[in-house]
């Protein structure tokens, strides 16, 4: 097994509202020293939601995203609020992004993006069960386009490069998981 390298200093270079970014200076067990920068969070919890009205179609939104400066598909995700649990935040979001309650919230585990810089992880939770429930819009700047896509339509939005966000394509395969072994 490998030995993790020894941090031998970390410097705060900026600091914003939702993110630090940080230089660890490293020494590898083969002496060899690093810096390495990373962009840390600052406590912010997220979880992005494989919402499916029934076992063939999931929920998918369109919006405007800032990194890539365009609008992309993906599934519903937000933030955690403090003292929320993932579920309770789960279903939060599902209610403000499309609508909808979950009668069945089960989660699929934790996903990491880009590691070797990020320190973000998101926790992805499978709705099933839906119902129509208030939607007061949340904290978006403008609806979202809200679609119903069969499964089947996943590999060739991949191919297509039409869905192209990696959580998105993690989660549903994580899902896609869970729900062959319950068939």
């Amino acid at each position: 097994m490998r030995q993790s390298p020894t941090i031998l200093k970390t410097e705060l270079l900026a600091q914003s509202s939702h993110f630090q970014i940080e230089a660890l200076h490293l020494r590898f067990s083969n002496g060899q020293q690093r810096v390495y920068e990373r962009l840390r969070g600052t406590g912010y919890r997220s979880v992005l939601l494989v919402a499916m009205p029934d076992p063939q179609h999931v929920l998918m939104v369109r919006e405007y995203a800032v990194g890539v400066e365009g609008t992309i598909l993906g599934l519903p995700k937000g933030g955690a609020d403090t003292g929320e649990s993932y579920l309770e935040a789960a279903q939060r979001e599902l209610g403000e992004e499309v609508g909808l309650r979950a009668g069945r919230l089960t989660e699929l585990g934790e996903l990491t993006l880009a590691p070797g810089h990020l320190c973000h992880r998101c926790r992805v939770v499978l709705a099933e069960q839906l119902s129509p429930c208030s939607n007061d819009g949340g904290d978006e700047p403008e609806p979202l386009e809200c679609l119903s896509v069969a499964m089947a339509d996943i590999p060739r939005l991949v191919a297509n490069g039409e869905l192209h966000e990696a959580r998105t394509i993690a989660a549903l395969f994580m899902a896609m998981g869970v729900l062959a072994q319950r068939a």
